[in-house]
């Protein structure tokens, strides 16, 4: 009877419920010029107590609508950031209701009287990477991207090899927004360096990837993020900097200049953005270098000196836009095209002490070199976003193409001096390089929430690559220029990378796991046509990741990492071409080449905002530099071999202090330890580790009537890397001082890097019969000057950044 009485009252409720009538409340959120305002918060509140029943956002185009209301009084609140709040009269709901526009007003007026203080650090520390917010940086000012990057913690510029390291390892993947820039060595660096810190918001240093990023990077991802304005209508920055080096014993004409526009313009369904830059650089470079050579009882000590100047103008434009279809479905276009040209000259002085049978001869070469470099790049994206509910399923598709060409006339004439001073031989070089790269890539990766803590990501990506590098060596002779057969050469690579991953993640109260596999399938063919040599790649690779977050307690957190990646030759290590530098130096490809495969662990604990980090990773087959050299002939050549095995050890811990309301430091300390074995590196056995230290502080202070000043230095030990050594403790301060003024929309920013010259590199190469000392100083001091104008409404939700298909194989492309 109590069972058929407990059903009978549980029937009636459920009547009851059925029974009640729900309603509706539609309507528009507009601003005082009756546009639409997207994105905005709606609140439907008790008349009577203002408890919160229900929060919904306005779409694209600012209509709400929100369901199941039961009949009674309400409120509605409605905020949007930028905009004063507002809440409507008492709404009697007894049936569905449309309301008029809501307007709200700007804050505009208000910001006037608002002294806001708050300021994101120049580092942050995230769960998954550090942010370096270049964007608010004072003594980022006026530099370039390299200048910036070579002042983020654990990232070493290594000025000799052209290599940009993370963590100590080379084989960081460099992507620009979300999308990997083709180059690799020295063209990243000459990429980075034409590109101003005026143009970057963020950058991302992303030390163990998940399965949904591309395989390649060994050491990480370091992505930078552009400017992009954060409003609804029209608005923009335009900025001018200017810099000069302060180098001694160097030329005057060391001087930058850039300016640089970004523009957004975001209506209805519509948002189009662009943002184009003008650039002048200039930099000087003097290498000093020591090597002896013993052959047939002749021992020789040659000691070089270079001299190389560059200067180029170079103009970056972007033009994008994406139209908002639907409430769920997105369509995007985006040309990204850039043009550098660069003059180099460059003078080398070689003296030669030649000594046999206790009679020393002395002779001298004298080289002046001069080349132009034009290169450009015109890269084309779509892009499909759809949306299939508000719990986040989701699924993307990029299509890419990508365009680079990349020309070189150098030009080389050499005098032999013997003893007196009197010339006994001259000789005329140039050398022409005509290469040319076209990618094609396409992704779509899927997002599948199974439950509010559990879901799967999965994915499939296609790319083909097409190089064709056109080298021709010519040297005058009897009037004529003569082709140099021994070093012309043809060499086309193509390669097709196919690979699919899948991501799984789930939560509890405690613990967050994410387990992933990415299999990437790669054919490759290297055809060196004037050579006729071919050689041929295929391969599957497997890639699992695995992540562990343990969520201690609300300031104590774990995480634990580990990773496989891969990091594949660049187009130009695998080109067979014979480069002349001078007539002692030589640098060559190598097409037999093999990629390297590393495996990474990484523990951090963070207690509120500090963090310690422990790493280990173990890479084989490392990609590396090597230099041969011919005692009879005095010839050395740089060229690039697979070193057996490189582990890594690595410690570090970020303090940021708080010391003063108008004084924050941030503080960052690493200490690795790298060690790299081979039984058989040309001919012999090597062996060698040694720990190395990273150190970098900041100091950031708020001073009266809107002045602001940043202090930064950053200091890296000697270490070791393959068979090179750096032997000096590189180091720097910086400082720049910044004063805002029109409501903080005119900024004017001045900077020096590099205060006391002491950021200069030197290091030795003692293997087998090379026994090498080498000193490089580079443009490291300069003072910047910058002024920035940022205009229109400034406080709205910003275009939506993403990812495009040309992740892995855009930084190997070579000039």
């Amino acid at each position: 009877m109590k069972k058929l009485l407990v059903l009978m009252a549980c029937l009636m409720v459920c009547g009851v419920s059925f029974a009640q009538n729900f309603y509706k409340i539609t309507g528009k959120i507009v601003d005082e010029k009756e546009a639409a305002l997207p994105f905005a918060i709606i609140r439907v509140m008790n008349f009577a107590d203002t408890s919160v029943v229900k929060s919904f956002s306005s779409n694209q185009d600012g209509v709400y609508e929100i369901t199941q209301l039961k009949s009674g009084s309400y409120l509605l609140s409605v905020s949007i950031v930028g905009y004063k709040s507002l809440k409507t009269d008492r709404i009697l709901l007894t049936a569905d209701l449309k309301m008029p526009n809501i307007k709200l007003e700007g804050l505009t007026k208000q910001l006037k009287e608002v002294s806001i203080s708050g300021k994101k650090p120049f580092i942050e520390h995230q769960i998954d990477k550090t942010v370096l917010n270049v964007e608010n940086s004072i003594t980022a000012t006026g530099g370039t991207a390299l200048d910036v990057l070579e002042k983020a913690p654990g990232v070493q510029i290594d000025r000799q090899s052209e290599q940009i390291k993370l963590n100590n390892k080379s084989g960081v993947l460099i992507m620009i927004d979300g999308k990997t820039n083709f180059l690799s060595g020295a063209d990243v660096t000459a990429l980075l360096s034409n590109m101003s810190a005026e143009q970057i918001s963020t950058i991302e240093l992303i030390t163990n990837p998940s399965s949904k990023y591309d395989a390649a990077g060994n050491a990480g991802i370091i992505n930078i993020k552009l400017k992009r304005n954060k409003a609804y209508g029209t608005n923009g920055t335009i900025s001018f900097n200017g810099g000069q080096g302060l180098m001694p014993n160097s030329p005057t004409d060391l001087y930058r200049a850039g300016v640089n526009l970004n523009l957004n313009h975001r209506q209805g369904k519509w948002n189009v953005f662009g943002n184009g830059a003008m650039a002048r650089k200039s930099n000087f470079n003097n290498t000093f270098l020591n090597r002896t050579t013993l052959a047939n009882g002749l021992a020789s000590s040659l000691t070089q000196n270079f001299d190389r100047k560059n200067k180029g103008l170079g103009f970056q434009g972007k033009l994008g836009t994406d139209y908002y279809a639907s409430e769920k479905t997105v369509f995007g276009v985006m040309l990204d095209a850039n043009t550098v040209k660069t003059k180099l000259t460059n003078f080398s002085n070689t003296n030669i002490n030649a000594m046999q049978n206790g009679i020393s001869t002395l002779s001298t070469i004298l080289q002046d070199a001069y080349s132009t470099s034009p290169a450009s790049n015109l890269t084309a994206n779509f892009n499909i976003k759809h949306d299939f509910d508000k719990n986040g399923k989701s699924l993307t598709f990029d299509a890419d193409y990508s365009g680079f060409s990349n020309e070189k006339e150098e030009n080389f004439l050499a005098n032999y001096l013997n003893a007196n001073g009197n010339s006994d031989n001259k000789t005329t070089l140039r050398n022409t390089t005509n290469a040319k790269i076209n990618v094609y890539a396409a992704k779509t990766d899927l997002t599948l929430p199974l439950s509010k803590t559990m879901k799967i990501e999965t994915g499939l990506k296609s790319s083909y690559v097409v190089t064709n590098n056109d080298f021709l060596s010519e040297q005058f002779s009897s009037g004529v220029w003569q082709n140099d057969l021994g070093k012309s050469n043809n060499f086309v690579y193509k390669e097709n990378i196919n690979a699919a991953y899948a991501n799984f993640s789930k939560e509890w109260k405690v613990w967050q796991i994410q387990l992933g596999l990415r299999a990437e399938h790669t054919h490759s063919n290297g055809n060196s046509i004037t050579d006729n040599k071919e050689v041929e790649r295929n391969y599957l690779s497997l890639f699992p990741t695995a992540f562990v977050n343990q969520k201690i307690s609300e300031k104590h957190n774990i995480r634990y990492s580990y990773s496989r990646r891969v990091d594949r030759p660049n187009y130009q290590q695998l080109n067979p071409f014979v480069f002349y530098m001078d007539p002692l130096a030589l640098d060559q490809g190598n097409p037999y080449l093999k990629p390297q495969f590393t495996n990474s662990f990484e523990i951090n604990y963070s207690y509120k905002e500090t963090s310690l980090t422990l790493g280990y990773s173990d890479t084989r087959d490392m990609i590396t530099q090597i230099s041969q050299q011919n005692d009879e002939t005095r010839v050395i050549s740089v060229i690039r071999q697979n070193l057996g095995r490189f582990q890594n050890f690595s410690a570090g811990v970020y303090v940021p202090i708080k010391i003063a309301k108008w004084w924050n430091m941030q503080n960052n300390a690493s200490v690795y330890y790298s060690k790299f074995e081979d039984g058989n590196l040309e001919g012999g056995a090597y062996s060698a580790g040694q720990a190395a230290v990273n150190l970098y502080s900041s100091s950031s202070f708020t001073l009266p009537q809107n002045f602001s000043l940043e202090i930064n230095f950053w200091l890296n030990t000697p270490r070791v890397s393959g068979v090179e050594r750096t032997t000096v403790t590189q180091y720097a301060f910086n400082a720049g001082i910044q004063k805002s003024m029109l409501n903080k929309k005119l900024k004017l920013r001045l900077n020096m890097d590099d205060i006391f010259l002491t950021n200069y590199w030197a290091g030795s190469l003692i293997y087998q019969n090379v026994n090498m000392t080498v000193t490089n100083r580079y443009t490291s001091r300069r003072a910047n000057f910058s002024i920035s104008y940022g205009f229109g409404n400034q406080n709205v939700k910003s275009a939506r950044s993403r990812n495009t298909a040309t992740e892995d194989i855009k930084n190997r492309a070579g000039s």
